[in-house]
């Protein structure tokens, strides 16, 4: 007869014992999981955002102020729609793409290149925070668009601008500067025995950072 210790394991069993092991749990890492979840909940707030967004400006009882117009920036005398908002935007894309690149050399080992493509998504993203306070000042200074108020007409207007935008500003700070430690970490060889999936775990989040804004620009800006 087979011992009440030797009896196999039932599916309960087994997952309590794959929980409590240490290991990695559906073959994805803690950090890796931990960063999909905050991710995950982070979808969540910005999506309250953008849908109180479309709340407000369908209520809203005065005009709405065209996106065009507001966020024209001047070019050789001549106003042109959304040209920030744009160059903004492909900024945001660009990071992305070196970002991509880094982990991609970061599997091979190859450390210089990773830094350096690091550095260059970091720059890439205090380029864009930049142009963000530009536009941030344009509008508080030159347009006198406040959070309680906006001369352009719906009141509600700066502070849903303000909050989108400000909240998504923060998430970029924060990304340019934690690429900016593990661009560090990763050429002093700090990864070197660990492995450098962290390039990776940084990489996820920057890239969600990206498409954030895509909506954000979808739907503040051209709508």
């Amino acid at each position: 007869m087979t011992s009440q210790s030797n009896k196999p394991l039932g599916y309960w069993q087994k997952m309590v014992v794959d929980w409590s092991a240490d290991k990695e749990t559906f073959q994805v890492s803690w950090g890796k999981l931990m960063m999909w979840i905050f991710l995950v909940g982070d979808t969540f707030i910005f999506s309250i955002f953008l849908i109180a967004y479309m709340k407000v400006r369908m209520s809203a009882t005065a005009e709405w102020p065209s996106t065009s117009d507001v966020f024209a920036l001047e070019m050789f005398g001549v106003y042109v729609p959304l040209l920030l908002i744009a160059i903004m935007t492909f900024i945001l894309i660009t990071s992305s793409g070196t970002m991509a690149m880094a982990v991609n050399y970061a599997y091979q080992g190859k450390k210089k290149v990773t830094f350096w493509l690091m550095m260059a998504t970091a720059f890439l993203g205090l380029v864009f925070v930049g142009f963000q306070v530009f536009e941030w000042t344009k509008l508080i200074v030159d347009y006198g668009i406040r959070p309680w108020g906006n001369p352009f007409g719906a009141e509600q207007f700066g502070a849903i601008f303000f909050m989108i935008t400000g909240f998504h500003g923060l998430h970029v700070t924060g990304g340019v500067i934690y690429i900016f430690v593990v661009a560090l970490k990763v050429r002093r060889g700090d990864y070197d025995k660990r492995g450098f999936q962290i390039v990776e775990i940084t990489g996820l989040y920057w890239h969600f950072v990206d498409l954030v804004w895509v909506f954000i620009f979808a739907f503040f800006y051209l709508w």
